[in-house]
């Protein structure tokens, strides 16, 4: 009897192994395509819609209700890892040619045939549509100025072909929830402390993606991409070094501004 019991099971496990490998086998490539491996993206996205949403939620005559910021947290974060992985469909889309000739990217899902260029844009499509619902749980300002960061996301990846200074665009782009956090909790904009902190942010993504970018320096002048880390060259310590204490300075004087002193 027990053995009558144990074959149905030991097969039902051996199909759900099976499925289970399967499904893995398809979804893989598009978790890579998206990056979900590698989440650091994700944080360095996340992390200036946090100083934003915290700043506004410290910063204001009568302080948020912590379950409004926990929502406003919560949300953000959603959108920061789907926009993210948009982001990284977007690039590998422009890119895939430049990916299959740097020894870096080479197998990338796009660059090594994996996903194919019309899956990647269905892949894209729900992205975005899920990104599209995270934005419209904000007030109308946000949603607006949500929708105007598109034309950053999207032009990025061209950058790198026209100009040295793609991490300049890079820093616009990661850094808009800088500004959006503000509005997201006060439907209004405070300049003086979102300007500075949104500047401080794209000082400190040229810091981390200019160090980033060296990795790649050889295979970037063989395929034609441009980059800070080739415009700085030697220069670069210095030129790092200055945009780390202006980052600071931004920092504190959007700090000092909102009231909460500095540090």
């Amino acid at each position: 009897m027990s053995l009558s019991r144990g074959a149905p099971t030991a097969s039902v496990a051996a199909l759900l192994r099976a499925s289970w490998t399967h499904l893995r086998q398809r979804t893989r490539p598009y978790e890579q395509l998206a990056r979900i491996d590698k989440p650091a993206g994700t944080y360095l996205l996340y992390l200036p819609c946090t100083w934003s949403i915290l700043m506004a939620a410290s910063s204001t005559a009568i302080p948020a209700s912590p379950v409004l910021t926990a929502k406003m947290l919560a949300l953000f974060g959603t959108g920061a890892f789907i926009m993210r992985g948009a982001g990284c469909t977007i690039n590998d889309l422009w890119d895939r040619d430049f990916d299959r000739q740097v020894e870096r990217t080479k197998d990338r899902p796009l660059a090594s045939g994996a996903v194919s260029v019309p899956q990647a844009v269905a892949f894209l499509a729900v992205q975005c549509s899920v990104g599209l619902a995270v934005l419209t749980q904000l007030n109308w300002t946000s949603i607006g100025l949500g929708a105007s960061s598109l034309a950053f996301v999207v032009s990025y990846p061209l950058m790198k072909r026209i100009t040295y200074y793609p991490q300049l665009v890079l820093g616009l782009t990661f850094n808009w929830g800088a500004l959006l956090g503000f509005t997201a909790m006060t439907n209004t904009l405070p300049l003086d402390q979102a300007l500075p902190l949104y500047g401080g942010g794209i000082a400190w993504t040229l810091v981390y993606d200019t160090l980033y970018a060296h990795q790649d320096k050889r295979d970037d002048i063989q395929v034609g991409v441009k980059s800070t880390a080739l415009a700085f060259a030697d220069r670069t310590k210095p030129i790092l070094t200055a945009l780390a204490l202006t980052s600071g300075g931004l920092f504190a004087m959007s700090g000092a501004a909102a009231g909460l002193g500095v540090p």
